[in-house]
C-alpha cells in the first residue's frame, strides 16, 4: 500500500467529496440527526485533504510518518468519519453503528475510540493548542509530517485560540497548516453576529501566518491553496480559510434556517440522498 493511497487513484475528488456527503447522511439516518449541515459544507475541504494533500497509510492509522489531521470542532465528527470510512481507515459497515453503543463512531469524537480520530476534540478552542504541541514535538523529532487542525470560525470566539495562532507564529511552525470553516453558523446564531470576525485575513496576517481565503466547496481552488499551504517557503504557519455552504448539496437543506444542528423528518432522509445523487456532477 502506497503512503500516498490518493494520489495513485483513479477516483476524482469530485467523486470523494460526493461519497463523503452521502456516508454522512446514511449516518445521520441511522439516529435521525445530527450536525449533516457542517458534514456537507465541509466534504469538499475534507476530500481534498485525505485525496490530495496528506501522506498516511489506511492500514495503519499510527503510521509514524504520517500526516495528522487534528478535528478541533468535535461535533462535526460525522464529517469525519465519513471521510475516514472513505479513505477506508474505517470499514464502512461501521456507518450502520454510528452514534450507537460501543460503537467506534461516537456523535463527537473521541481519539480512544475511533482509527484515525487524532485528538478528542468538542470542548471549543483546544485543537490548535493541540496541534501547536505537536508540531514543536514534530520538529524535535525532525520529521517532516505535516499537521492538518480543522476549526471553526464559531470557534475563533475562544482566546485560547488566538494564543495558539500567536505561538504558531512565535515558533514558525511552517508544519502546521489550519483550515478555518467559514460557515457563519454557530448554536447562538450567525457567527458574524455573535462576535465579528472580519477582517478575517488582516487578523491571521496581522499574527504573521501565510494566508489564503477560497471558496471551500470550489475543489480546484482548494487543490490550489493546499498545494500553496504546504509549499510555501517562507518559516511560518499557514491557514486556509474556506468558505463554506451548510447542506451544500441538498437544496432544501442548503436553506434550512436552524442549520446548526439539524433534525431531519424520516421520509427526508431518503429525499435528502436523492436530492445528492441527482444534482452529483462529475
Amino acid at each position: 500500500m502506497t503512503a500516498n493511497p490518493s494520489r495513485a487513484s483513479s477516483t476524482t475528488l469530485v467523486q470523494r467529496a460526493h461519497n463523503i456527503r452521502r456516508h454522512a447522511l446514511r449516518m445521520g439516518q441511522v439516529q435521525g440527526q445530527g450536525y449533516v449541515g457542517q458534514a456537507l459544507g465541509a466534504a469538499d475541504l475534507l476530500a481534498v485533504s485525505y485525496f490530495h494533500a496528506m501522506t498516511y497509510k489506511p492500514e495503519d492509522p499510527k503510521w509514524e510518518e504520517r500526516d495528522r489531521f487534528y478535528l478541533s470542532i468535535g461535533h462535526y465528527a460525522i464529517a469525519l468519519y465519513a471521510a475516514l470510512i472513505e479513505a477506508e481507515i474505517v470499514p464502512l459497515d461501521e456507518l450502520e453503528t454510528y452514534g450507537s453503543d460501543d460503537s467506534r463512531l461516537p456523535m463527537s469524537g473521541m481519539a480512544t475510540y475511533t482509527p484515525g480520530m487524532e485528538i478528542t476534540g468538542g470542548s471549543l478552542g483546544q485543537g490548535l493548542g493541540i496541534a501547536v504541541g505537536a508540531c514543536l514535538g514534530l520538529k524535535r523529532k525532525k520529521s517532516a509530517s505535516f499537521v492538518y487542525n480543522l476549526l471553526s470560525d464559531g470557534e475563533l470566539n475562544e482566546g485560547s485560540t488566538w494564543e495558539a495562532v500567536m505561538s504558531a507564529s512565535h515558533w514558525k511552525l511552517d508544519n502546521l497548516i489550519a483550515i478555518v470553516d467559514v460557515n457563519n453558523q454557530q448554536a447562538d446564531g450567525r457567527s458574524s453576529e455573535v462576535l465579528a470576525f472580519e477582517p478575517i485575513v488582516d487578523r491571521w496576517q496581522a499574527f504573521g501566518w501565510f494566508t489564503q481565503r477560497v471558496d471551500g466547496n470550489d475543489l480546484d481552488a482548494l487543490v490550489k491553496a493546499f498545494d500553496a499551504a504546504r509549499n510555501h517557503p517562507a518559516a511560518q504557519p499557514r491557514v486556509i480559510i474556506c468558505d463554506t455552504k451548510m447542506g451544500k448539496g441538498v437544496p432544501f437543506l442548503e436553506t434550512r434556517e436552524k442549520a446548526h444542528f439539524i433534525r431531519v423528518d424520516e421520509h427526508e432522509w431518503d429525499l435528502a440522498l436523492n436530492n445528492l445523487d441527482e444534482g452529483k456532477t462529475v
